[in-house]
Order: C-alpha cells, then sequence, then structure tokens
C-alpha cells in the first residue's frame, strides 16, 4: 500500500512540474498577445482624439462661415497651413452638403423675388442618371391672387390644367410637384432617345415625336437578319418607361417566342438603352 501511495503522489508530482512547464511556455505568447491588443487599442485611440479633434475645428469653422465673420477665429490658423487649408475645404464641404439637404426638403425650387416683392420666380431642374439637363422657369404674379404671367415650359407639357387641377393660392407645390414630375419624366425619354443614338448605331430610330411618348426602333436578329420595328408608347407622360410595347417583323412567329417574350418584358422594365445593351449581350439584336 505504501509503495502505491508513494507512487500516486510522484505521479500526481509529475503532473504538476508538466503543467507548470507548460505555463511558462505559454507565458511568452500570451504576453506577446497581450502587448500587440495594447498597441492596438493605444493607435485607435490616437485616431479617435484627431478625429474629435477635427470634428471640433470643423464646428468652429462651420460658426465662422455660417455667420460670415471670420475675423478672429480664421485669424487664429495659420493660413499658410496645409492642414488649417484642409479643415476649410472639409468645413465647406459639410456645409454645401447641409445646404443640398435643405434643398431637397423644401423640394428642390429654386425660388427668388421680382418685382420688388411683387412676383416671384421659380425654377424647375430636370435631371436624368445623376446628369443635371435642362431648367424651367415659371414667373408668378402675387397679387391680387397668385398666378402664372411668363414661363419657358414646352407647349406640349399641360400647365393650365395642372394649374387648375390644383391649389396653388394656398400651396404653390401642388402645381410645382405634378409640373416637375411631367419635365423630368420627359427629359428623361429625351435623354433615353439620346443615348440609344449615342450607344446603339446598329438601331435605326424610325420615328419619334417632340414629347418622346411614341419611339420606333428598326432591330436586327443576328442569324436571320431579320428586320424587327419595336414600337413603345409612352401614355402615361409622368413616367420615363413605356406602357406598351409591340413588335413588327416579317417573321410572324418571332414575336410569340420566348427569347422575344423575354425582350418584351425587358423593354417595358427597363430604359430603352439598357434594354437595347441588354439585348445585344443575349445576341438577340446586333
Amino acid at each position: 500500500m505504501e509503495g502505491a501511495s508513494t507512487k500516486g503522489v510522484l505521479s500526481h508530482l509529475s503532473l504538476l512540474e508538466v503543467q507548470a512547464r507548460s505555463r511558462k511556455t505559454q507565458q511568452p505568447s500570451r504576453v506577446k498577445e497581450l502587448r500587440a491588443k495594447a498597441e492596438a487599442l493605444m493607435v485607435q485611440r490616437d485616431q479617435l482624439k484627431a478625429e474629435i479633434e477635427t470634428h471640433k475645428n470643423l464646428q468652429k469653422l462651420r460658426a465662422v462661415m455660417d455667420k460670415q465673420c471670420a475675423n478672429e477665429e480664421e485669424e487664429a490658423m495659420d493660413e499658410d497651413s496645409e492642414n488649417s487649408q484642409l479643415l476649410r475645404l472639409m468645413a465647406r464641404h459639410t456645409q454645401l452638403k447641409d445646404l443640398l439637404h435643405a434643398h431637397h426638403i423644401i423640394g428642390g425650387y429654386n425660388v427668388i423675388k421680382t418685382r420688388q416683392g411683387k412676383g416671384l420666380c421659380v425654377s424647375v431642374s430636370t435631371g436624368y442618371e445623376g446628369v443635371y439637363l435642362e431648367t424651367y422657369n415659371l414667373e408668378m404674379d402675387l397679387k391680387p391672387t397668385l398666378r402664372i404671367s411668363r414661363h419657358n415650359i414646352p407647349p406640349f407639357i399641360p400647365l393650365s390644367s395642372l394649374a387648375e387641377q390644383s391649389n396653388m393660392q394656398t400651396d404653390v407645390r401642388t402645381l410645382l410637384d405634378p409640373l416637375s414630375q411631367h419635365l423630368n419624366a420627359f427629359a428623361g425619354r429625351k435623354q433615353q432617345l439620346k443615348l440609344v443614338k449615342e450607344l446603339h448605331k446598329s438601331v435605326e430610330v424610325m420615328e419619334s415625336n417632340v414629347l418622346c411618348s411614341l419611339l420606333v426602333l428598326m432591330v436586327t436578329v443576328p442569324r436571320e437578319k431579320t428586320a424587327v420595328l419595336c414600337a413603345l408608347e409612352y401614355a402615361d407622360h409622368t413616367r420615363c418607361l413605356p406602357t406598351r410595347v409591340h413588335f413588327e417583323c416579317a417573321d410572324k412567329e418571332l414575336p410569340d417566342s420566348p427569347e422575344w417574350k423575354k425582350n418584351h418584358s425587358l423593354l417595358l422594365e427597363t430604359p430603352v438603352h439598357k434594354a437595347l445593351t441588354t439585348m445585344r449581350k443575349m445576341g438577340n439584336i446586333v
């Protein structure tokens, strides 16, 4: 029994010795890991300090720029310092972003007083896919009632009926919002037609009108060299997408084929210049 007890004690002591050696070998790697973590935290701390300082300087510059009196505050900064110039650019950038946000909130219309406050001039900008296009203007008399005196809205835009349907005497945006919708949809359709001509030289524009509410294109099927007429009708003048697409060709079965049924859906759901690109990639047109 005594021998067994001694053997058990020695075995336990041996196990403790192995564990102690294991801890000694693990300790350097653990210390190294903690040091790396501490260094990363210090770098993060320094970055946060720099960001806080930059934010404070930006807030200070924004206050100066908003009040338009940059005497004492700007003199305190080094005019020739690259950091100060960068901060001024950043402050100007945030100021312009705030102005654009405010401009979007009020509907995106530029309004200025005319004739010593007796009238207003409202500008309605148009754009498509991030590109600014034409700007249209309405000059409005304020008294005795609000009415449109002059404008450069295209004659095919139903300005008179939009004015009659609106409640412009109490809320002028009931006129401007639908008008902007009509103008932007027209600008978008017009821009699509321009892009078709620029991007798709093999597609022939057979017919279009000034409102760009009708577009007839001739495309060619690659293998059979069959010509297909694609007629797109835009009955909803507040949208850039067609409400009806119709195909005509000598092969009467082609419009009902699975490929051209997909093309039909594509042209209804996608701007025409992008739809034609997809059709060409799929090998449906040259």
